[in-house]
């Protein structure tokens, strides 16, 4: 079928469904919404069997669902309807979830359903986490669904018009429940929910319990962030971690040996990006490392959360200006939002290698929480290094950057003989950090231009890490997409893996003509051939795990989506370890590095693509810049461009 994608940005959701769709063979093209009257020209251009939109902000209107048959993608079950849908699941959870494929009309949520899709709610995580995984595979399953029933329809009644629809056949409203777990009820009652607002978010922090905080966080996470006040300022919270009891209490004596009080709300440490928030721990609410809580200054059990980032409404480095500053908007982690203040508090690093404990279905999970991980697991002598980096949405600050590459540096001299370089859960990696970045240009003595340059050499020294770690095999696993600098951050390695939801944008020119660095000029061309390398970073799409793996890209697709991916990969990667051939296949590739780098040192590369970024860091053409600008503050979009309209 010819198909018309309408959504606000094309984003992680509307990307998976275009190449879930192309992949079936239909012919997809993208209109953003823009107005009315550009969406009418869209339908007269393309003349599509179907629109489709998986992501709007605002009702479509009666002109367009009139003129052909609109199918929206709302991420509630039957029945639910109202913008905040997963907001308040999240907030309230009922265990069970879907994902409603349903015909416009003039109600909100209210037209005929084509098809659904059921799944359970993993609990304690965010929002944008459910919808980065579960809401986009039952949003990719129903869509599926919806259009095999509106080809069987019109084949029974093949003389009704595209604006009378199609009569609809049974069962759209019920594949949820089958897709649901047996012991897995659904909700009891399901209707309208109101618009989740500041007032229905906002908890007193010298009040509100750590089950309290994590669940409104987790219901805020993405947009639009927990209101909160920190050092006196107002602000909006994501990125919640629990704290252990034990690194609370080390905290809590900390602040006492410098005659502060230790009472909820009170801010006590710093990690990485995060500051320790002091809260009531509320009954039931046990540490991570199941040591019993401290107490405040009261009496009464004190737990702890790291809040990992912020959006301030006002310029973080200057200190008492008014309200929207130029800097005004950015997330940024909440030590470098307030610098300052964070600054003066005591800092709890953690090891690289630390306690963990098992999680459900995956590997085992650290104790304590930072941005990076390490474990050793497997047998004595065929061990597999397992790394993981979890970096807020993929971006990767300059001080990520670093920490990344020491982190490499270290473990690439233990005797593990695989390695296993595992990004974020929601992300691998998509590259630089660009809200960093947009700050650095209102910082005194600082510009946009230099934290570019910065960044990106952090970034270059991250991939040579991996590079030159010739003494293992490693693998890049893909629990999250990858784009940009973070998809050849990954190519970097000697294997990448995945599940079969995951979808790469291995360019950069969808970002102001960025050029791009991280050894890509040397990465890409040895996996897909020069010719094809140029195809993929100048036609700026999207590729499906399915089609990245056809092209080169992707080694193996383990899981049909990431739950069970840790396992699997884990499975694979030891016995890669205790492969009699390993030592054999390691002398290879050092010798094909050598040779490679005899005929072009990776010094070179660096340096021709670092000498194009410079010319977008520092050149005429602003255009990355204003790219970059628009990208963090969401400035609507004014038209769609041309490599996603093919009727344009």
């Amino acid at each position: 079928m010819r198909l018309l994608l309408l959504c606000h940005s094309f984003n992680g959701l509307s990307q998976r469904l275009w190449a879930d769709l192309r992949a079936a063979g239909h012919t997809v093209s993208v209109e953003l919404d823009i107005a009315d009257a550009v969406t009418e020209e869209a339908l007269a251009l393309f003349q599509p069997d179907l629109l489709l939109a998986p992501f709007l902000k605002r009702r479509l209107p009666e002109a367009i669902w009139q003129r052909l048959p609109c199918l929206i993608v709302h991420p509630g079950p039957p029945g639910d309807r109202g913008p905040s849908a997963l907001d308040w699941a999240v907030l309230r959870p009922p265990g069970a979830w879907g994902v409603t494929v349903l015909q416009a009309d003039e109600g909100l949520d209210t037209g005929r359903v084509w098809a659904s899709a059921g799944f359970a709610l993993r609990p304690d995580v965010p929002k944008s986490s459910l919808y980065r995984h579960e809401v986009n595979v039952a949003a990719s399953r129903a869509v599926a669904r919806a259009l095999a029933r509106w080809v069987q329809a019109r084949r029974q009644a093949p003389s009704v018009t595209a604006g009378e629809g199609a009569p609809s056949l049974p069962g759209g409203a019920q594949d949820w429940r089958a897709d649901l777990p047996d012991a897995l009820e659904p909700p009891a009652t399901l209707g309208w929910q109101p618009l989740l607002r500041a007032a229905d978010r906002t908890l007193d922090l010298a009040t509100a319990t750590l089950p309290e905080l994590r669940a409104h966080l987790n219901a805020a996470d993405g947009h639009p962030g927990l209101p909160a006040t920190l050092w006196g300022q107002p602000c909006r919270m994501f990125d919640g971690h629990a704290a252990t009891a034990a690194s609370l209490a080390q905290a809590v004596a900390a602040a006492r040996a410098r005659g502060v009080a230790a009472h909820p709300g009170q801010l006590l440490a710093r990690r990485g990006p995060a500051v320790l928030l002091a809260c009531r721990a509320g009954d039931g609410a046990l540490s991570p490392d199941a040591l019993p809580w401290p107490a405040d200054d009261d009496g009464q059990p004190l737990a702890g959360l790291w809040v990992g980032q912020v959006r301030r409404p006002q310029a973080p480095w200057t200190a008492g200006a008014a309200p929207c500053g130029p800097a005004a908007g950015l997330k940024l982690a909440t030590t470098l939002a307030f610098d300052a203040q964070a600054a003066a508090l005591p800092e709890l690093p953690v090891p690289l290698q630390r306690p963990s404990h098992p999680a459900a279905g995956g590997l085992p999970e650290p104790l304590e929480w930072d941005e990076l991980h390490y474990q050793r697991l497997g047998p004595p002598g065929a061990q597999v290094g397992w790394l993981r980096f979890a970096f807020h949405n993929g971006a990767m600050s300059e001080r990520q950057c670093r920490r990344l590459a020491a982190a490499l540096a270290e473990v690439a001299q233990d005797d593990t003989r695989v390695l296993v370089l595992a990004g974020g859960p929601d992300f691998f990696s998509n590259g630089i950090h660009l809200h960093e970045i947009e700050a650095a240009a209102h910082r005194p003595g600082d510009s946009a231009a230099d934290a570019s340059w910065r960044h990106i050499e952090a970034m270059d020294d991250a991939a040579l890490a991996v590079l030159q770690c010739t003494g293992k095999l490693t693998v890049a696993l893909l629990r999250g997409n990858a784009g940009a600098g973070g998809c050849f951050l990954a190519l970097a390695a000697d294997q990448l893996w995945s599940h079969a939801g995951v979808v790469l944008n291995p360019h950069y020119k969808n970002m102001g003509n960025l050029y791009g660095s991280e050894y890509w000029t040397y990465t890409l061309p040895r996996r897909v051939g020069a010719e094809r390398a140029r195809e993929i970073t100048q036609g700026r799409l999207p590729l499906g795990a399915a089609a990245a793996q056809a092209l080169g890209l992707l080694d193996a697709v383990l899981t049909p989506a990431s739950a069970g991916l840790e396992q699997a990969a884990l499975d694979r990667a030891l016995a890669l370890a205790a492969d009699p051939a390993l030592p054999a296949t390691l002398a290879a590739k050092q010798a094909r590095r050598a040779a490679d780098e005899a005929a072009k040192p990776l010094a070179v590369y660096r340096a021709e693509e670092l000498a194009r970024m410079r010319r977008n860091f520092y050149g005429f053409d602003p255009s990355y810049h204003v790219a970059r600008h628009h990208f963090v503050y969401r400035s609507p979009e004014a038209w769609t461009p041309r490599h996603l309209a093919l009727h344009r």
